[in-house]
């Protein structure tokens, strides 16, 4: 039978309230911290779960738990931090209060294959991973020289080959963790656009990539005859549990993980530092790989947002992406490579330091005057002059009273001439902006225990993933207080 949610949300709340009261009839005597994780679930509304996985369910069968409770069911569980269905289904058992918060009466509640069915049926794919489980042993990644060092990769090169590319061949929405995504996007996402907290006509968006440890080691077996017949070191195709999986170095921990490379986007304006897309790599992708695939799948997954900054740090380097953002009207604002830089000549023999600063004749850094973003330009004067005594260099390189001007054009150079310049106010305040993806990371990954989950397919992951970031729009969410809450209840009981 196809889900039918007779009531919406009300009829949710109305069963809630009668329940609760008759397994709590002092409600009072529960704990600030058990309120905490009630009021914001009561108040969040999963209906739309029921309408949008209708397609995900035969007309024939017995009737089926309704995909708003399940989902709602999964998200307390992430909530209480519990990474094992088999041990959440426990505790639906053993807990009235779960039980009801969930959706489900008390003593029938789902078991753990239930929950599985749900997680299959939200993941568009008769395979839980993207890759098949045979496939040729790889070889860890170098290590970095230093700690904060990332993958060895050529990013300029990888850049001007793959962005093109990218750009003609226009990733399609067709992943299996599409419907995974829609739930997110229409539930979440845009509740949070709506209320002014992800503004998408003017979005700054700040892009990294963090490890996600999955197993202490790697899982596979040999499915060749190899070793019995005397080679014991072949190159044959192995057996993997966890193919989409590999190993990579972790430049913070200093040392390999098996897992997955995390590439979130988040918008670094908001409030509460929001999530807006992430895709899971393996982990020996370098983040210029990462942010390719995953900035274009995100283009192609949410249309309608329009990108006016975007906040990357130095691994992102290249001079492509400052050429396609010039291209589509993005601000970049991308922090320099050490290893990228160094002086080169200008206009009329003036050179040009790290930061995109001309540098005079005489080797002094020019005194920013003022950009023009319309024009795309910024204005640098000479360092020994001013607009009152005018200039007073020894060697003056101009006749002009207030001494000599260059204009910078992002054009001739959109790496270093940067607008606004990296040397002013405004590109370090809003670059700033760009530590809100490794706040966000680390709410999931610490807050919601994100690697704690105990699971060998995509699948899995990319379900915890997603419940994890759905929780992080949820707490931005302005809630009543729970003295209000609880006066509402009782005028409801009344």
């Amino acid at each position: 039978m196809l889900p039918v949610n007779i009531g919406g949300h009300s009829a949710y709340q109305d069963t809630f309230v009668s329940e609760f009261l008759k397994f709590y009839p002092d409600p009072f005597s529960l704990s600030k911290s058990t309120w905490d994780y009630i009021v914001p679930f009561w108040y969040l509304d999963l209906s739309m779960t029921d309408s949008i996985m209708q397609e995900c369910y035969s007309i024939f069968g017995p009737e089926p738990r309704l995909p708003s409770c399940m989902l709602r069911s999964y998200l307390l569980a992430l909530k209480l931090k519990v990474t094992s269905i088999t041990v959440w289904c426990r505790m639906l058992r053993e807990t009235p209060l779960y039980a009801i918060l969930s959706g489900f009466s008390f003593g029938d509640t789902p078991g753990v294959g239930t929950f599985y069915d749900f997680f299959s049926r939200i993941w568009q794919d008769d395979e839980y991973n993207l890759s098949p489980k045979d496939r040729f042993p790889k070889v860890k990644p170098p290590k970095g020289k230093k700690k904060g060092d990332k993958t060895p990769c050529d990013s300029s090169s990888t850049a001007s080959r793959l962005l093109p590319l990218l750009e003609r061949w226009q990733l399609k929405p067709e992943n299996p963790f599409f419907l995974i995504f829609r739930l997110y996007h229409q539930q979440f996402l845009s509740f949070s656009c709506s209320k002014g907290l992800i503004d998408t006509e003017h979005l700054a968006l700040a892009g990294d990539g963090t490890p996600v440890r999955t197993a202490a080691q790697q899982r596979k077996k040999r499915i060749c005859d190899c070793k019995e017949n005397g080679c014991s070191s072949c190159n044959c195709k192995r057996h993997y549990s966890q193919p989409d999986c590999n190993w990579g170095w972790d430049s913070h921990r200093e040392c390999y993980f098996f897992g997955y490379h995390l590439y979130m986007y988040v918008a670094s304006d908001s409030h509460s530092d929001l999530p807006v897309f992430p895709l899971l790599e393996r982990a020996s992708r370098h983040d210029m790989l990462s942010f390719l695939h995953s900035f274009f799948t995100m283009k192609a997954y949410l249309p309608e947002f329009r990108i006016e900054k975007l906040l990357l740090d130095s691994a992102h380097d290249a001079y492509a992406v400052y050429e396609y953002c010039r291209q589509e009207n993005i601000t970049p604002f991308i922090d320099l490579n050490p290893g990228h830089t160094g002086h080169f000549t200008y206009k009329d023999d003036f050179t040009i330091d790290e930061d995109g600063v001309p540098i005079c004749k005489m080797g002094l850094r020019m005194h920013k005057d003022g950009y023009e973003a319309a024009k795309h330009r910024a204005k640098y004067r000479c360092p020994k002059a001013n607009r009152k005594q005018g200039c007073f260099c020894e060697h003056p390189c101009s006749p002009a009273k207030y001494g000599r001007t260059v204009h910078i054009f992002t054009a001739d150079n959109p790496r270093l001439f940067n607008i606004p310049p990296r040397d002013s106010k405004a590109w370090k305040k809003e670059y700033d902006g760009s530590t809100s993806v490794e706040r966000s990371n680390k709410r999931e990954k610490e807050d919601y225990k994100l690697e704690d989950g105990r699971h060998r397919s995509t699948r899995m992951w990319y379900c915890r993933l997603y419940g994890i970031m759905i929780l992080q729009h949820l707490d931005a969410w302005e809630m009543p207080s729970i003295e209000a809450f609880q006066e509402s209840l009782l005028g409801l009981t009344a």
